[in-house]
């Protein structure tokens, strides 16, 4: 009789910390979705030309670098755990997209219009 009485609570402990890492998942998600709004908006303005300021590349990857602080700090098993990682990647993806607006944007002939192309001819010789 003991032996069900602990493993019912054994289990009902282990639901608590199931719930409560789909929570801590489920409020890092949140957070991501406002940052993927910052990202897609970098994306658009780098995207038609505007020049940014290296600050608001920083913002959003520091925070997003956070985000991924707390998830790594979440426990998590099973479905919980397979939620976790797919943050994880989800978080990466915008970092990277976060990199690569930064260096167009560092770039200065990312104006197609203004660019200029310079090719080589070489000489060749005959041995």
């Amino acid at each position: 009789m003991t032996n069900t009485k602990d493993n019912k609570v054994e289990e009902v402990k282990e639901s608590e910390e199931i719930s409560k890492a789909f929570a801590a998942v489920a409020g890092v998600r949140k957070e991501v979705d406002k940052l993927s709004e910052r990202v897609a908006a970098l994306e658009v303005a780098v995207n038609s030309g505007t020049k940014v300021t290296d600050e608001e590349f920083v913002v959003p990857a520091e925070l997003l670098m956070r985000e991924l602080l707390k998830l790594d700090g979440i426990g998590a098993e099973g479905e919980a755990r397979l939620q976790r990682k797919a943050e994880v990647r989800r978080i990466q993806k915008y970092h990277e997209t976060l990199d690569k607006l930064k260096t167009i944007n560092s770039n200065p002939f990312s104006d197609k219009h203004k660019a200029v192309s310079v090719t080589t001819n070489w000489e060749t010789f005959d041995s």
